[in-house]
């Protein structure tokens, strides 16, 4: 989704969307620690809601890139909650919605803001590394 969105491809970042509402839709919670389950699924059920709105909204870029702010909120937390084995990256964009600001998810270090995209591609900074 992120790397659609810094090419401003609303198709690209639709399809990404399905795809993470899809894995979400499969996860076996009896993978998950039961001590885990509640937040896990305060979470998930919002992480679901903004995936599912930025996979229905092709072609309104705008609307998909408020979603993802949310959903990168969401995905921080499920990182904190669980860990990840992979390097990862939160990144920050201090302009986004009227100078409220907004992280998001990166795979790589160098920044390439979603929010924004080919206006504004290396607006914002590394906050934290996972």
């Amino acid at each position: 989704m992120k790397n659609g969105l810094v090419a401003d491809n609303d198709k690209a970042t639709a399809e990404a969307g399905k795809k993470l509402l899809a894995n979400f839709k499969a996860v076996d919670m009896k993978t998950i620690p039961k001590t885990k389950h509640k937040e896990y699924m305060d979470i998930a059920d919002d992480a679901k809601e903004n995936a599912e709105h930025i996979g229905d909204n092709a072609g309104k870029i705008d609307h998909q890139r408020e979603h993802l702010a949310s959903l990168s909120k969401d995905v921080s937390d499920l990182i904190t909650l669980f860990d990840t084995n992979q390097k990862l990256y939160q990144d920050y964009c201090p302009m986004f919605d009227d100078g409220k600001g907004a992280i998001w998810i990166s795979e790589a270090k160098a920044i390439k803001n979603p929010y924004y995209g080919s206006k504004m591609l290396t607006c914002g900074s590394v906050k934290k590394e996972y």
